[in-house]
């Protein structure tokens, strides 16, 4: 949804008319999950997809429909779907759409919603999804732990409405609020009619260490959805030029910047430095915080050798049992993409509860 959002958000600021799909519910075998988003402009433009191909024909066409008629409308692909869209997901499974128009004038909060992803801000769009109040949006924004999340929202066609209070309350506000700070989907049944709450919490990846294998994980980390931080003490390594994919590069040392940025469970850090200096401080700090993924770099044997030096650090055992490393799954590789890939795999898998194993040959769901 957030690089949907901000493709949308570019199209309003160029003038140009479009319409937003997301999945807000699944059933089956869906091959993607409630929360996926795609957009057709008025140029005929697409980005994302719902369904990995097997529907998304059907959704453009919608899409260009709404454009046309400027009301939102929902529909369920799949075997319990309207007869009209009887073409379902390949795979078996069902999925029901809100397909909404966005206009390119006035305020819209999908404009909000962007520029908080762009903050590393989380975040929860709450959408109307039938009714007379279809395609109401609110708001609502995390800031500073001192300060208190704030709605926006509008009514469908106005250019500059109030947060719609009876929206955002009730069982709406309960649910938005435990769910901000954590990715998720939900459907929840309002006295306005049912309404899809939807929350972005962009993860955070801590890249120490300005290497060729950074350059690498930075660009695929932020494919993969990661609001990427590098940070280096060597100025002449640690340019912003090279790294265009990464929302902020940091020259200093690096337990020195850990222990001034925030860290919660989404934040994985990758230790790339291999270099004792700045391993060893940095991955005392780091087994300290509540981080969800913590590797790092380096050998087998530099590897016990930097359990040695971590122990003597005063690092406990059940802190040294978090650390990935050698960091990244057996993949075989040799080039710093390839390393890459490797990490990136493991990131994955640690975040999806995903095996590692080839998929050929395991008698499981794939989609779990």
């Amino acid at each position: 949804m957030e690089t949907v959002a901000e493709s949308v958000s570019r199209w309003r600021a160029e003038g140009t008319p479009c319409a937003l799909a997301r999945v807000v519910d699944t059933g089956g075998s869906a091959p993607l999950a409630a929360g996926t988003a795609m957009a057709v402009s008025a140029t005929g433009e697409v980005i994302g997809g719902v369904s990995g191909g097997c529907v998304d024909g059907a959704v453009y066409t919608l899409c260009l429909e709404v454009m046309a008629d400027g009301r939102p409308v929902t529909a369920v692909f799949g075997p319990d779907g309207d007869e009209l869209l009887a073409i379902g997901p390949t795979c078996g499974g069902s999925l029901e759409v809100l397909v909404e128009p966005v206009a390119p004038y006035g305020r819209h909060p999908v404009d909000r919603v962007t520029a908080a992803v762009r903050e590393g801000r989380p975040v929860v769009a709450v959408t109307v999804l039938d009714g007379p109040r279809a395609g109401e949006w609110a708001v609502l924004v995390g800031y500073d732990d001192d300060e208190d999340p704030q709605p926006h929202g509008r009514q469908p066609g106005e250019h500059h409405g109030e947060p719609p209070g009876d929206l955002y309350s009730g069982p709406v506000r309960a649910r938005a609020a435990k769910m901000l700070g954590r990715p998720g989907t939900a459907v929840v049944e309002s006295p306005v009619g049912r309404v899809f709450v939807q929350s972005l919490a962009p993860p955070r990846l801590l890249v120490f260490g300005a290497t060729a294998f950074a350059e690498a994980l930075v660009r695929i980390g932020a494919l993969l959805g990661y609001r990427v931080t590098v940070c280096d003490a060597r100025p002449v390594f640690a340019g912003p030029g090279r790294f265009p994919a990464a929302a902020e590069v940091v020259r200093c040392w690096p337990h020195e910047f850990l222990r001034r940025t925030r860290v919660g469970p989404s934040t994985a850090i990758c230790v790339l430095t291999h270099d004792p200096r700045f391993d060893i401080p940095l991955l005392t700090e780091a087994l300290r915080t509540d981080a969800g993924y913590i590797g790092a770099m380096g050998s087998r044997r530099t590897h016990t050798e930097r359990l040695t030096k971590l122990r003597e650090a005063g690092v406990g055992e059940s802190e040294l049992a978090r650390l990935r490393s050698p960091i990244g799954l057996d993949l075989g590789a040799r080039t710093a993409a390839e390393t890459a890939v490797s990490i990136a795999a493991e990131l994955v898998a640690h975040h999806r509860g995903g095996t590692g194993a080839p998929l050929t040959g395991l008698d499981m769901a794939i989609h779990r």
